[in-house]
């Protein structure tokens, strides 16, 4: 798929496209295999996308950022990760999913406080959602937070946390009421949670089937005092930030899943021009060739949909609908496609060292995360008054 127009994006992005590729093929790729080991990537590589300008766009300059409200920046980063097939560094999960709810909840002193250390990398951040006993449903959360004065005290536990080992702030769902309480979603606040506050434990980095090299872990909170001062926004009103705040998850995702989709052509594409079969590249074979046609034809509708709604948001006109529709229908292109990928491969396709078969690992996750494949479309449903 390469050289595709993309009227989307101008020379700048280009430029900063060229910046972040030449970070990864410098401090990522040389290491990354390690880091599947590892199961994490090393704290340092943070603080060097910071010095980079990688990180936290949208911050104010006033707070050490660029201040670039442009979430087109934040795609060339999602691209070119995927497309490099690192899936370690967690970059897009702070810059897109996590930090937008400390600039566009958090008081000036919480922002002086921790916003600056975003930026450089020294601090990491993580969102803490998913309970053992409640994954879409946010409502079913049972992790409480009891109002004691000046502070509350977090008692509850998370699991599937990105960046859960390497998060020096937690931003956690938590319960300011009954769990009892008719309606549940208005009981639901953010509290951010720092390293090193008494009480909360980190359990085990997970050992997860793909994206092998980012950490995710089960978080415990038992008894822990979090000031007021660390809460995000109002009391009650977390569900509606959540709210606010998934269309640019799932738009983030959605970027991700069409870089993919792109890098599992271009690996099939390369396969079926390089590999024989009865005296013949097997891309001559018109099985093969119109399977790759198909594909072509499905990732280009998917970047066409994903820089449409990329351009959208930008305007400020993405709504949760459309998110939804980029979110489901991308990532289940993506897991089909790698599935594809992996037969068009043959045996060589289920070999860990072929990139194929990690593309094949990694993406399955995609149609689970942000919301599942069967939330997207409930949104979607109920948006057409169904």
């Amino acid at each position: 798929m390469s050289g595709l127009e993309r009227p989307l994006l101008t020379g700048e992005h280009e430029a900063f496209r060229q910046t972040v590729r030449t970070f990864v093929e410098k401090e990522v790729l040389p290491h990354h295999a390690q880091w599947e080991q590892d199961g994490i990537v090393p704290r340092e590589l943070w603080t060097k996308a910071g010095a980079q300008g990688l990180l936290c766009f949208d911050v104010p300059e006033e707070y050490g950022g660029p201040g670039v409200r442009d979430f087109r920046y934040n795609m060339v980063m999602a691209e070119e990760l995927t497309k490099a097939g690192a899936n370690g560094p967690g970059f897009p999960v702070h810059t897109d999913i996590i930090v937008p709810y400390l600039t566009g909840l958090g008081t000036d002193e919480q922002k002086q406080r921790w916003l600056p250390g975003c930026v450089s990398g020294e601090t990491v951040t993580a969102i803490a959602m998913t309970e053992p006993g409640a994954g879409s449903d946010l409502q079913g959360i049972r992790t409480n937070a009891v109002d004691k004065g000046d502070h509350y005290v977090l008692n509850g536990a998370k699991t599937f946390i990105s960046n859960g080992i390497l998060a020096d702030l937690v931003i956690v769902v938590a319960r300011t009421d009954s769990p009892d309480a008719r309606e549940g979603h208005k009981g639901i606040s953010l509290l951010v949670v720092e390293r090193g506050m008494e009480g909360f434990e980190r359990g085990r980095n997970l050992d997860k089937m793909g994206l092998k090299a980012q950490d995710t872990a089960e978080l415990f909170f038992d008894d822990v005092v979090v000031p007021k001062a660390n809460r995000l926004g109002e009391e009650g009103s977390g569900f509606i930030s959540l709210m606010v705040n998934l269309p640019q998850e799932r738009l983030s995702i959605a970027c991700i899943a069409a870089a993919a989709c792109e890098a599992i052509l271009d690996m099939c594409l390369s396969y079926a021009k390089e590999r024989e079969a009865f005296g013949r590249p097997i891309g001559k074979f018109q099985h093969n060739r119109f399977l790759v046609a198909e594909m072509a034809t499905e990732a280009r509708i998917a970047r066409v949909f994903v820089d449409d709604c990329v351009r959208l948001h930008n305007e400020g006109k993405l709504d949760p609908s459309m998110a939804a529709m980029a979110k489901w229908w991308t990532t289940e292109l993506q897991n089909k496609l790698a599935d594809r990928a992996v037969q068009l491969h043959g045996g060589y396709g289920y070999m860990n060292e072929y990139p194929v078969a990690r593309a094949f690992v990694d993406s399955r996750i995609q149609t689970i995360y942000g919301g599942t494949t069967e939330i997207q479309k409930e949104i979607i449903g109920r948006s057409l008054g169904l």
